[in-house]
């Protein structure tokens, strides 16, 4: 797992910038209602979405949080209302937000039942009529046909976190239903192999890959083995759900 404490400063650098987080932040409020007042981002990270979100959608209150002190502190001075806080447990109380939002979270909470905890804790916050929309199967979004793909293929991860059977069982435990979906571009995330080796020797990929014993470095080495090392395969596509809270 990354230390997002010491990423936080060269996070939104290395991971698409402001193209991605605005091609999340638009496929977010498309799963968004209208009507909607107040929105909570969890594991809002360096606030670069929940901020793009408020910008585009006047009259919506945004906050956000984050466990993070790095990233809750880089969040709080783009948007001034984040508080650092486990997702597990809102500081909010119950049925007093119109929107919860997940980008880029569930894949991360691999411990057995925490992203049921999670996906029930926005439950309990949202009002009646109001909606969760969460990425899902993230990782599976970085598959994109490439040669590093093919290299990593035999490594991944059986049981996703964020698997859209998993999500959508526990969503529908706690009062859920799906209404609606979007995909959207991973602007600037096109993986190198030379970047996708380091990554793998760092632990970078732990909820996708599994690298038992010496796995990690002959994985490493079959990635920078690959031609064009330093050349950019095709940038991912990202899946989002929306759940409402049964009538």
């Amino acid at each position: 797992m990354l230390d997002y404490d010491e990423q936080a400063a060269r996070y939104d650098s290395t991971r698409g910038g402001t193209p991605r987080a605005g091609a999340a932040a638009d496929a977010v409020l498309r799963l968004v209602p209208g009507s909607a007042r107040r929105l909570l981002d969890i594991g809002c990270g360096t606030g670069s979405v929940t901020e793009l979100i408020a910008r585009r959608r006047p009259g919506l209150r945004v906050a956000g949080v984050d466990a993070s002190y790095g990233m809750a502190r880089l969040a709080h001075e783009r948007t001034g209302a984040v508080a650092l806080a486990d997702v597990r447990r809102l500081p909010l109380a119950s049925g007093t937000v119109d929107a919860v939002t997940a980008v880029w979270l569930l894949h991360l909470l691999r411990a057995e039942g925490m992203v049921q905890v999670v996906v029930a804790e926005a439950a309990r916050v949202l009002r009646p009529g109001g909606v969760f929309v969460t990425t899902v199967d993230k990782d599976a979004g970085h598959d994109v046909g490439s040669d590093i793909d093919a290299a990593q293929a035999p490594f991944l991860s059986p049981r996703p976190a964020d698997a859209v059977a998993l999500v959508t069982e526990y969503a529908d435990g706690c009062g859920l239903e799906p209404v609606g979906e979007a995909v959207f571009t991973g602007h600037g995330q096109g993986r190198t192999p030379r970047r996708a080796a380091r990554a793998v020797l760092r632990g970078d990929y732990a909820s996708r890959l599994s690298l038992p014993g010496q796995a990690a470095q002959r994985l490493a080495a079959e990635l920078d083995s690959l031609p064009e090392p330093d050349r950019a395969r095709r940038d991912p596509e990202f899946r989002l759900m929306a759940f409402r809270v049964r009538p």
